[in-house]
């Protein structure tokens, strides 16, 4: 069970990352990664939405959504979910720490559309994990989103002390380092 456990883990946070490999999150992956200090920050609110929504979800599709012959409700019922956790969050960020919650500005509430989110919780549904293993997999896609977030935020930060041709600043050379990321990323395919 702990072996099964850790290779699921080790799988959605390394060789299926969410953002390099299946592309979910991006908007916020890549509106977030200007300086480490927000992406840390994003990293941490992602990590505790969906790891608690990975948890709910699962409780809410076995014990109302099956139990009730609703399943087909799963998606609605999720996003519900979410958008409550994330308005959970900004309501903390916003009382507990300013500044982090105006660094994050619009992409905090985005979290709530955010993609990676939701397909945690659907893929959860699809291969049939139970709550320790939704739980688990959910932990381990959001610490791997944010392994990608710091990891391109760094970056990022040491291209804008260096010349880059005027045609690649911003948004090009940013695209063009995630893709070197995911190709990166895709090393970690032999792992398991």
């Amino acid at each position: 069970m702990f072996k099964d456990l850790l290779f699921i883990m080790l799988g959605s946070a390394l060789v299926n990352n969410v953002v390099l490999s299946q592309f979910l999150g991006l908007c916020p992956f890549l509106g977030v990664s200007k300086k480490t200090d927000t992406a840390i920050g994003m990293g941490s609110a992602v990590i505790f939405v969906i790891t608690i929504a990975s948890a709910i979800t699962s409780l809410v599709y076995t014990y109302i959504l099956v139990r009730f012959n609703l399943e087909f409700l799963n998606t609605i019922a999720f996003i519900l979910v979410i958008a409550a956790l994330v308005q959970f969050v900004e309501m903390f960020l916003k009382k507990f720490s300013p500044p982090l919650y105006n660094s994050l500005g619009v992409y905090l509430p985005l979290i709530t559309t955010n993609c990676a989110v939701l397909g945690v919780a659907l893929t959860n549904v699809q291969k049939e994990y139970d709550f320790i293993t939704s739980v688990a997999n959910g932990f381990a896609t959001s610490v791997g989103f944010t392994i990608a977030i710091i990891i391109l935020a760094g970056i990022r930060e040491r291209i804008d002390e260096k010349a880059v041709p005027e045609s690649f600043r911003g948004t090009p050379i940013t695209l063009a380092t995630a893709g070197l990321m995911a190709l990166a990323f895709f090393g970690f395919k032999g792992l398991l």
